[in-house]
């Protein structure tokens, strides 16, 4: 990869970056908003959720950091989204989406840890309500 190539990826990766922050925290504006009928449950499951994203978030940035370098990450404007399923759901798309950005192993790694911690949460959103 030459030095415009490496450029680029790393723009792209850390416009990914702040994208999963964003994501992490819509979930968080979420988490504090739940009410009504199975609240606590779904209150506890984004928590358990949210506590393994953040840390997988971070596997991901700090190891994206040790292979490229210094990475100019934002954090997009976050929103809590109206329907929590779907919003997980779409999201998940948009990780698999970005695998071409961590072509590694060990980076597809974190990657899976964090679609598992989204397929836990929307078994526990959909299912044990």
């Amino acid at each position: 990869m030459n030095m415009e190539q490496t450029r680029v990826s790393t723009a792209k990766i850390a416009t990914f970056l702040g994208k999963v922050f964003a994501h992490n925290n819509s979930m968080k504006l979420s988490h504090w908003a739940v009410t009504g009928k199975g609240s606590y449950a779904r209150h506890m499951a984004i928590d358990e959720a949210l506590n393994t994203l953040i840390s997988v978030l971070d596997r991901l940035v700090e190891t994206s950091i040790a292979m490229y370098g210094d990475l100019k990450i934002t954090i997009p404007e976050t929103k809590p989204p109206k329907d929590m399923v779907k919003h997980c759901q779409s999201f998940y798309a948009e990780v698999e989406k970005a695998r071409d950005l961590f072509p590694e192993a060990f980076t597809q790694s974190i990657l899976d840890d964090y679609h598992e911690a989204l397929q836990q949460l929307l078994y526990r959103m959909i299912r044990l309500q």
